[in-house]
């Protein structure tokens, strides 16, 4: 079994602050939340064993208290005495008395991204982020799940026209090698659209913010035109604001140089996402891949002017989960610090190398778009590749009552692009303070 160094001299802060190891030979922590007791609650994600757990920090380490969600299990929330867990198509609420009930199902998470972590306004609605099934739009060669799932494929939130663009390849469904298919937008693989051909808008949309009483019930869209919009959160003010995963350099439509988003979430706004990445077009030279088209509109009208980010990202940076500062001593408030879990390079960024981005914690000014790094490996790439024993996949960040960072590392790499067990770590950062 590959063991981990852990070491948290390898991990560069600013001047005041401090970086410690809290817990460590974990699987796979997605996310940290906590009771109103102030008990630390853990999600593991569940990919390893198969199995998405639900761990409560006890005086001996974690123990389980829930189990057997459906991989992967992408957030925790404890809310009024119960846990909410996002789950593989699934919300499911763990009671007070440890029993399970699934309050939404059916969520088109059978793609490449999923539905993600669910957290509660003011307003006393949960809210959640719905991944897409593909990269750009049209179902391909690089999305594994056609051969298990052959009819899903993505949806938008209201009705849409296409311009009618198909794209050929091999027909992975075909029994003899030699054999084509030719799929549009929008559309299950091997079936092609035609110019002026309206698809359907829907409530369950692909790539959206979602909305819901509690219990489930009266589920509402509330923007789309989102990549994977990873997590959610309301500041001070009651803004909400999400993270969301720029494009790959893979399938049958790629697109270069997406950057990530960091995005105010407003009713009714169209985000851009197949035909727009950080506000700007596909149709922009900049994002044309190396020896490939450029990337053309997918959709002949579209809903809006998307919105330019409140901040954008180096494309692959990946940025997770993320939490608002709310101590002046800690530095400067309604600031968002915010966990970079990396490249999956080769596979996403059209087989080059690992780009030097993610493997990180930045902050992020709400108010200029300006991102600062916060805590970084001192080499800048992560421990997978250098053994110094700091970050490997950042994934999530909350702080604690007392002010102190919390920050998740999902676990370290191996070669075959999985992860090794036992390798998840928890940080802790605090601000110094003088006597």
């Amino acid at each position: 079994m590959k063991e981990r160094n852990v070491n948290p001299n390898d991990i560069a802060l600013p001047p005041g602050f401090t970086i410690e190891v809290f817990a460590k030979e974990l699987m796979t922590p997605i996310n940290i939340t906590f009771t109103d007791d102030g008990e630390m609650l853990v999600g593991d994600a569940g990919i390893l064993s198969g199995s998405g757990k639900v761990m409560k920090l006890t005086e001996n380490g974690f123990d389980v208290i829930a189990e057997g969600f459906h991989p992967p299990l992408t957030g925790i929330t404890y809310h009024q005495g119960d846990i909410f867990v996002a789950h593989r198509g699934f919300i499911t609420v763990v009671k007070k008395d440890g029993t399970k009930e699934d309050i939404l199902s059916g969520l088109p998470s059978f793609g490449d991204h999923h539905n993600n972590r669910v957290i509660f306004g003011e307003d006393g609605k949960m809210y959640f982020g719905q991944g897409t099934a593909t990269n750009t739009g049209v179902v391909g060669e690089d999305n594994h799940w056609v051969k298990e799932h052959p009819y899903f494929h993505d949806d938008p939130g209201a009705p849409i026209m296409l311009t009618g663009e198909n794209f050929r390849t091999k027909n992975v469904l075909a029994k003899s090698d030699n054999r084509t298919a030719v799929t549009g937008a929008y559309s299950p693989f091997g079936t092609p659209s035609y110019t002026g051909e309206i698809i359907k808008g829907s409530t369950k949309a692909s790539g959206s913010i979602l909305r819901a009483n509690p219990d489930g019930s009266n589920l509402e869209l509330v923007a789309w035109g989102l990549r994977n919009p990873f997590r959610l959160k309301f500041d001070r003010f009651q803004r909400l604001f999400c993270g969301n995963h720029g494009m790959d350099v893979r399938g049958s439509r790629p697109v270069n140089n997406s950057p990530d988003e960091f995005q105010w979430i407003q009713q009714g706004v169209w985000y851009g996402w197949p035909d727009f990445t950080g506000g700007l077009p596909v149709t922009n030279p900049e994002f044309k891949p190396e020896g490939k088209p450029q990337p053309s509109f997918l959709l002949a009208q579209h809903p809006m002017q998307p919105p330019h980010p409140v901040a954008t990202f180096a494309p692959h940076s990946a940025i997770m989960g993320f939490d608002f500062n709310e101590d002046p001593t800690f530095g400067p408030t309604n600031e968002a610090y915010i966990a970079e879990f990396g490249s999956n390079a080769p596979r996403t960024t059209g087989g080059k190398p690992l780009p030097d981005v993610g493997h990180r914690v930045s902050r992020i000014n709400i108010e200029t778009g300006e991102v600062f790094p916060f805590a970084i490996n001192k080499t800048g790439i992560a421990d997978s590749k250098t053994g110094a024993g700091g970050f490997e996949r950042p994934i999530d960040i909350v702080f604690g009552s007392r002010n102190e960072m919390y920050i998740a590392d999902f676990g370290l790499n191996n070669p075959s692009g999985g992860f090794y067990p036992n390798t998840g770590v928890i940080w802790k950062v605090t601000k110094q303070t003088s006597v």
